[in-house]
């Protein structure tokens, strides 16, 4: 398709050009190509099998939280965070370790982000109102290069890469215009037009990315936002598809295509980003397989223990789902045993090969943590999908 003409840099009495966006959307609606309106279909498809066999998850609450615990470890990579989720569960542990990176932190508070627009969603409609409280829920208390300004679009001019706006890659449009294009973009969201659902969710995410409306936080605010436009929609009736994994394992292209976007190759861009939610949904899909396979057999396992044993098992196994790493201060919480009977419990559902000592096993227990490795590496073992 050719490209579309989005804005057009203007120079600034400062003595750099900045991107203005034009009407958004444009006065003609964009035609897509053939082969991207079928790869919307199949996408679509994808998305109907994943919700069909998250509806035969138990407890889909846990599982929920590892597909966000994912997402938000991979989308803060993305921006330079070398925390893992790995990291950030430990963090999450009662005796947790000492010596976790810094920026763990960065995951925690986009984790936290997620469930508090989960929640919000579920009263409040999808404004820049609702925008600016992930954000501020986001950088709030949180690791920033400066004063990112929490919940409040910028008031002075940002840029990206570079030093300055005049040797920078890409410059977002002035404030006076950023604020006429925030709210083409929240008409957009709302408006009955004739755009396919996932290429509006594509648009969304590029054309928020375009006007970088924060002075911080602007990726991965526009990432949460594909995930809660799909579930405004209706796509999904349970959020479990995050791009940011996708993104992440393709960061060049991902860059390269948003970059395109700005000088109006939207096709390349649409196609790109329908790609990350069909290889999202198929890795989602196989995830949701596996988790339940295992969650299966490993209660068989549990339930041939003795009555009092296999009841006390079963609550730290239910334990895990949420929390694949463990120490010992969380399974004497959830079995309120002391820390002997807990240390033997863990024995046993090591055992039963459920639980993985972290460290080498040579004698010294003190700081150990225990990981429920099947299950954990069902969130992490796969094709750069969610």
């Amino acid at each position: 398709m050719n490209r579309i003409e989005l804005g057009r840099l203007v120079q600034q009495p400062q003595g750099f050009k900045a991107f203005i966006p034009g009407d958004f959307p444009p006065a003609k609606e964009i035609d897509f190509s053939l082969s991207i309106i079928k790869k919307h279909t199949e996408a679509v498809r994808l998305l109907g099998k994943l919700d069909g066999i998250t509806e035969l998850l138990p407890d889909k609450d846990c599982f929920l939280q590892m597909f966000m615990m994912k997402d938000a470890s991979s989308s803060s990579q993305i921006e330079g965070t070398n925390a893992t989720m790995n990291d950030a569960i430990e963090a999450e542990n009662i005796d947790r370790k000492p010596n976790l990176p810094t920026d763990v932190d960065d995951i925690l508070h986009y984790i936290k982000a997620l469930n508090y627009g989960m929640e919000r969603a579920k009263e409040f409609p999808f404004t820049l109102r609702f925008i600016k409280e992930l954000h501020h829920r986001l950088l709030n208390g949180a690791r920033t290069t400066g004063n990112a300004f929490p919940g409040e679009f910028r008031r002075s001019q940002n840029w990206i890469g570079g030093t300055r706006p005049d040797n920078a890659r890409f410059v977002p449009p002035p404030v006076h215009e950023m604020h006429k294009a925030l709210s083409d973009l929240e008409n957009f969201i709302h408006a009955d037009d004739g755009y396919l659902p996932l290429i509006k969710a594509a648009l969304l995410h590029s054309q928020f990315e375009t006007i970088h409306p924060f002075v911080d936080g602007n990726g991965r605010t526009g990432r949460m936002l594909i995930t809660m436009f799909l579930w405004f929609e209706k796509l999904l009736e349970m959020p479990v598809l995050y791009l940011s994994a996708y993104f992440k394992k393709h960061q060049d292209v991902y860059y390269e295509r948003i970059n395109g976007y700005h000088d109006g190759d939207v096709g390349n861009w649409v196609e790109f980003f329908l790609d990350a939610v069909i290889e999202t949904a198929k890795s989602s899909i196989s995830t949701c397989q596996r988790i339940i396979g295992i969650r299966t057999n490993d209660m068989m396992k549990v339930q041939q223990l003795s009555q009092k044993a296999s009841a006390s098992t079963m609550k730290v196994l239910m334990g895990l789902y949420k929390m694949p790493i463990v120490g010992i201060a969380d399974v004497v919480k959830w079995t309120g045993f002391s820390n002997k009977g807990a240390y033997n419990l863990i024995d046993r559902m090591v055992e039963m090969k459920i639980l993985v000592p972290l460290k080498p096993n040579n004698g010294v227990v003190y700081g150990q943590k225990w990981s429920y490795k099947d299950y954990l590496e069902s969130f992490s073992n796969d094709s750069g999908g969610s």
